[in-house]
């Protein structure tokens, strides 16, 4: 069996979709409030479980169980376009999956557990049985988790010594991963299509274009609020106003989102979201401020 291109793997791998659970470990990392000396190569390992390997292995395990999908939303992608031939796909999903694990052995047992955790929902998500991803509330609630809320915790575990972080950190973990929910649903307006035609009901699919837009705008924009609502009682004001004044200017583009989602979903997410994560390391240095752990 022919073996694929290195650039084909590094496609199936989608460097470009590393960002999001990285800048949540950093956020947790800031949050925690410690200081770094001593722990720079723990945080190097970090960042490096949290996109390279963790985010990557999702992304091989999803195209591997969507070639089918794929074959008719985007039929230039690795697998379907022959690019990636055989099982190979299978083979390098199983192969980061356990290197991963291996890693992620470095980081003490709560971010060993968050990455394990991280890894079964990525599984769960696009592969049978579970498939979660065939209903959209279930599917973008597992992506969402693991993207932000446990690499959040993760990067926080890390800078303080193995253990769980506080409340406080929990919670902002929380509701961020509640936001990605709606922006995992940006994403489904690109396959629409496809995922009428292959049974996944996604939240476009179940609710029409106009019902998930609204939906998507809700979930990024409630979760927020109550993350400005609690830095202002924690005692951390000016965040707490640098996160309602990030969710003002969201707010102007979701209206203009909303008036044309399918064509402005991507637009979106490549503007409206930079204001999203923006606000999560404000809200992670109101902690480092006030103390973090």
């Amino acid at each position: 069996m022919p073996r694929p291109a290195l650039s084909t793997v590094a496609e199936l791998l989608k460097p470009i979709t590393w960002f999001p659970p990285m800048w949540a470990f950093g956020c947790g990392v800031v949050a925690a409030g410690a200081p770094m000396t001593g722990r720079w190569g723990l945080l190097l390992v970090g960042v490096l479980l949290a996109g390279p390997l963790v985010c990557a292995s999702s992304q091989a395990v999803n195209d591997w169980f969507d070639r089918h999908v794929d074959a008719i939303n985007e039929p230039q992608r690795p697998i379907p376009s022959g690019r990636m031939p055989g099982n190979w796909g299978l083979y390098i999903a199983v192969l980061w999956t356990l290197l991963s694990l291996a890693v992620a052995t470095l980081l003490g047992p709560v971010g060993f557990a968050a990455a394990v955790a991280g890894l079964l929902l990525a599984w769960a998500y696009s592969a049978p049985p579970l498939r979660l991803k065939r209903n959209g509330w279930w599917g973008n609630a597992a992506c969402s988790l693991s993207y932000e809320g446990l690499a959040w915790v993760t990067g926080a575990a890390v800078m303080a010594g193995g253990a769980l972080p506080d409340s406080r950190s929990l919670a902002l973990a929380l509701l961020y991963s509640t936001g990605a929910h709606g922006i995992m649903t940006l994403n489904d307006f690109k396959a629409i299509e496809g995922d009428r035609q292959m049974g996944i009901n996604s939240l476009p699919v179940l609710l029409g274009v106009r019902g998930a837009a609204r939906t998507a705008c809700a979930m990024m924009a409630l979760p927020q609020a109550v993350v400005a609502l609690l830095l202002s009682q924690w005692g951390a004001p000016l965040h707490a106003l640098g996160v309602a004044g990030l969710l003002a200017v969201q707010a102007l583009l979701m209206a203009r989102f909303l008036a044309a989602p399918r064509e402005r979903a991507t637009w979106y997410s490549a503007l409206g979201v930079n204001f999203f994560v923006i606000g999560m390391l404000v809200s992670a240095f109101a902690l480092r401020s006030a103390g973090g752990q």
